[in-house]
């Protein structure tokens, strides 16, 4: 497993790699919030210290939730009920105070890594059909009707992550995210551009709804 550390102080952020390490894991360390935003897809839990230098660590929290649901374990010096509540509920997994010990601390991460990752048999080979157009996520492919529709590696990847939340509304934050890897700083323009060549290629209106003022929803 690979954990993002996100610690603006020197002498605490490079004593937790080094603990991370000597367990087994690889560890990165960042140093301020902007760097979790852009990097969160390359770990697979996050380490969160809320004192950063570009803002409050709880803003950032908030930001990463809009787009991602990578673990994160706070590990600050805010021991206050108040910021402990805040933290979980906008999305925190679990919440230290420091110093940490580094037993429990190895134990938090794993067990938020367990519970974001439960085994899934049925894997790659998921298939998601919606009236006629069957998408298989394994294979990659599209098909409508006994046609398959050729698409472009961004246009399948704005079908696969709608396709993971069928009926429900996804951001733009979300798929420009997921398909451009960076939800705040991607020109929206190309995310509607795609979108219209996908309809267009789909030939199914109504498959892809606009919500307006939030994103797209795959399906009723």
């Amino acid at each position: 497993m690979r954990f993002g550390v996100v610690e603006d102080d020197d002498d605490v952020g490079d004593a937790l790699v080094e603990v991370l390490e000597e367990y087994g894991y690889r560890a990165e360390r960042k140093t301020r919030g902007a760097d979790l935003l852009l990097g969160h897809r390359n770990y697979d839990a996050v380490i969160l210290d809320l004192g950063l230098p570009d803002g409050d660590g709880l803003d950032i929290l908030r930001k990463l939730r809009e787009v991602s649901s990578v673990p994160v374990v706070v590990l600050t010096a805010r021991d206050d009920e108040r910021s402990v509540v805040r933290g979980l509920r906008i999305g925190a997994d679990d919440y230290l105070v420091k110093p940490p010990r580094v037993a429990e601390l190895i134990a938090r991460l794993e067990a938020v890594v367990r519970r974001a990752n439960p085994i899934d048999h049925a894997g790659a080979d998921r298939v998601v059909v919606t009236g006629d157009v069957r998408v298989d996520l394994g294979a990659r492919e599209v098909t409508v009707g006994d046609s398959r529709v050729d698409l472009t590696q961004k246009e399948f990847e704005l079908v696969e992550v709608l396709v993971g939340r069928p009926g429900c509304a996804v951001s733009r934050e979300m798929l420009m995210d997921q398909v451009w890897g960076d939800a705040f700083l991607a020109v929206s323009r190309s995310l509607d551009v795609h979108i219209s060549t996908l309809r267009h290629k789909l030939g199914r209106p109504g498959l892809i709804t606009t919500i307006r003022g939030f994103g797209y929803r795959w399906g009723s």
